[in-house]
């Protein structure tokens, strides 16, 4: 992913400590978010006018229109892309559910959605698990080798710090802006995988490293920022921005360092990636894509059209 993973009533602490009063985080160091308020979800339904399209449907392989479902794991995170705004008992919401809920109404199948950790999924695809996977799952080039991917927005890598920081205060453009620091990000992430691929840079420029901290719930990694435990967290432009515009976070957006294309994710050699290209490009054109987009606040992300496996951006 991009994504780390945020779970039950950690799901709300994306608005979490607000002074004496909540504490978010993830299981990992086993609090609970404490007076936090989970961001209602937006009350506009663009999926409910959408409708089967006959000849994206007639891309299915026979089995899959005979049995009338698919089986998708999801990684329910953080806003705006999957989160749990009425909690765990209720159902998910965000751009990615909204996306993959209406990607099944023009194919005509039903979802049946199992939540998953974000670094359980694609191994699992491989397995025969899931159909598909969600997750904000960016396409690299060494995840192409294993997974296929049919894309459906443009997201990416950025960096956050807990408001009032005097270490970072502009864009990071170099990972050397970052030496001497602790970074924290999230597991099976490509955040992990571009922090640890760069962990020589400090080195060759005469710097102290940093260090890299990997936390299996965003939460955690937000509630370690505000104890100071890290110095800055590494996560998807769109989570960050979103985190950044809710006061009770105390947060500051840093901006876009790496920009990805992010897809839904097959097996490799699946046989529904030309159905679901075909749904997302329907959505496109029919204005729906655009009206999900708009709910989220996630319209510097749209893309024209959707691609199956387009090379990672350089």
């Amino acid at each position: 992913m991009i994504r780390t993973r945020l779970r039950a009533t950690a799901a709300l602490a994306l608005l979490p400590l607000l002074a004496l009063t909540a504490c978010g985080s993830g299981d990992t160091d086993g609090t609970a978010a404490v007076g936090a308020q989970a961001s209602p979800a937006p009350t506009d339904d663009p999926v409910a006018s959408v409708r089967k399209v006959d000849s994206a449907a007639a891309l299915l392989p026979a089995d899959v229109r005979k049995a009338g479902t698919l089986r998708v794991g999801s990684s329910i995170g953080f806003p705006p892309g999957a989160y749990y705004p009425g909690g765990t008992d209720k159902a998910p919401a965000g751009q990615d559910i909204d996306l993959a809920d209406a990607v099944a109404k023009v194919l005509g199948v039903k979802l049946e959605r199992q939540d998953a950790s974000f670094e359980t999924i694609l191994p699992a695809l491989g397995s025969g698990k899931y159909d598909f996977g969600t997750g904000n799952f960016g396409v690299t080039s060494e995840r192409l080798k294993t997974i296929d991917f049919v894309t459906y927005v443009n997201d990416g890598q950025g960096f956050a710090v807990k408001k009032g920081n005097t270490e970072l205060k502009g864009k990071v453009t170099d990972l050397t802006q970052l030496c001497g620091l602790t970074i924290g990000t999230g597991a099976g992430t490509t955040f992990e995988a571009t922090l640890s691929a760069q962990k020589g840079v400090c080195a060759k420029a005469g710097k102290k490293p940093y260090d890299v901290k990997v936390y299996s719930e965003n939460a955690a990694t937000l509630t370690a920022l505000q104890q100071g435990r890290i110095d800055v967290i590494m996560s998807t432009i769109n989570g960050l921005r979103y985190q950044a515009a809710q006061p009770a976070s105390q947060t500051a957006f840093l901006g876009e360092f790496h920009r990805l294309d992010v897809g839904f994710a097959f097996k490799k050699g699946s046989p529904l990636t030309k159905a679901f290209q075909a749904a997302v490009n329907e959505l496109i054109e029919d204005g729906t894509y655009a009206r999900i987009l708009k709910k989220w606040g996630t319209d510097l992300s749209a893309i024209d059209a959707s691609r199956i496996n387009p090379p990672e951006h350089t």
